[in-house]
């Protein structure tokens, strides 16, 4: 566990990309407050620059999310040119959308396809806020399959959903899927408002990560499992897997300051996660370039970042009898209120 999570850690830097905040659904716990109502996206033209100025700054994953990334006008076209450049591609997606004619235009630029699935029927619907929301993705499954394109699952974990992990893992590799992800969920976006007090507790941790340890077992090689926690052993023992070590004197690439980046919908270039404390943030390429950005962030920026991982790496190490935490959300939360202590 503690060996796949420090590969993980070193994996082909990121850059995550957000076309649009539309989407078909108002998922409760969605971190980008994502709906129907939404306005914000990004023109294909500025995508296209901003991937790359990515590949010139050393990130080799795409990953496209939002909104629904099917919503955007031009999904193909982007993944093709990302793919272009050699670099991996991913694609986020709710699944209610994933037709065969629409699968025609982008799975075969797109190395992993995720689907989101909350749990058993009548709880990936609540957490949709959309009945019938767990069927429509289920009957395109099929056309996923047929496409060719290796998927797989991301499970929101909640602190009342542990018990459906099981039920979730077997869904998933009845139906092919190569991939399971269980992801905590974080009180940010719309979750701060309708999952207050929902978020995990370190019971429902544990009890996951026994869960993704049992699948493991029960399935072999057959469905790779991913839960998106650290151990704290793991951390206190790679400092510079976390931003804690020495920082470098003089770094030429953004790649090797910071992954994953986060390309948001209004233009927005975040490090770690979306909507990142903006006194951290790179800059937009709504009024300039990555490459221009990148080169000013590393100097005024850089070393408050690297501050910042610091300290929360300081907390992180702290003697605990919980043996887990996600150092994403520590590192999200502590840049929030950084800025508002700011202002």
């Amino acid at each position: 566990m503690i060996a796949e999570q420090a590969d993980a850690c070193t994996f082909a830097p990121i850059i995550q990309i957000h076309p649009t905040l539309r989407c078909n659904l108002r998922c409760l716990h969605c971190y980008s407050e994502s709906s129907p109502r939404q306005k914000d996206s990004l023109s294909t033209e500025t995508i296209i620059g901003t991937l790359d100025a990515a590949w010139r700054q050393g990130y080799r994953t795409a990953s496209f999310s939002g909104g629904e990334p099917t919503l955007s006008s031009d999904l193909g076209g982007m993944l093709r040119h990302a793919k272009a450049l050699g670099m991996r591609t991913t694609v986020t997606s709710n699944g209610m959308r994933l037709s065969a004619e629409r699968l025609d235009t982008f799975a075969t630029h797109t190395d992993v396809l995720a689907i989101s699935l909350d749990g058993a029927p009548a709880t990936h619907d609540r957490m949709r806020d959309c009945p019938g929301a767990f069927d429509r993705m289920a009957a395109n499954l099929e056309a996923v399959r047929a496409s060719g394109v290796q998927f797989g699952f991301i499970f929101t974990l909640t602190l009342h959903n542990a018990d459906e992990i099981a039920w979730a893992a077997d869904f998933a590799l009845s139906q092919g899927a190569k991939l399971f992800q269980i992801h905590p969920l974080e009180e940010v976006g719309r979750a701060f408002e309708t999952l207050s007090g929902r978020r995990p507790d370190a019971v429902e941790c544990a009890f996951a990560y026994l869960e993704a340890e049992a699948i493991r077992a029960r399935f072999g090689g057959k469905l790779f499992v991913q839960l998106d926690l650290f151990h704290r052993d793991l951390v206190a023992r790679l400092p510079d897997r976390f931003y804690a070590d020495q920082a470098l004197t003089f770094a030429p690439h953004l790649a090797q300051c910071v992954s994953p980046i986060v390309l948001e919908a209004d233009g927005t270039v975040s490090p770690i996660g979306y909507g990142f404390g903006r006194r951290y943030a790179i800059g937009c390429v709504r009024d300039r370039s990555l490459d221009d950005l990148a080169g000013e962030w590393i100097a005024e920026v850089y070393p408050a970042f690297r501050a910042l991982c610091a300290r929360v790496y300081g907390e992180a190490c702290r003697p605990s009898p919980l043996p887990f935490l996600n150092w994403f959300e520590m590192l999200q939360l502590a840049s929030l209120e950084t800025a508002d202590a700011l202002q």
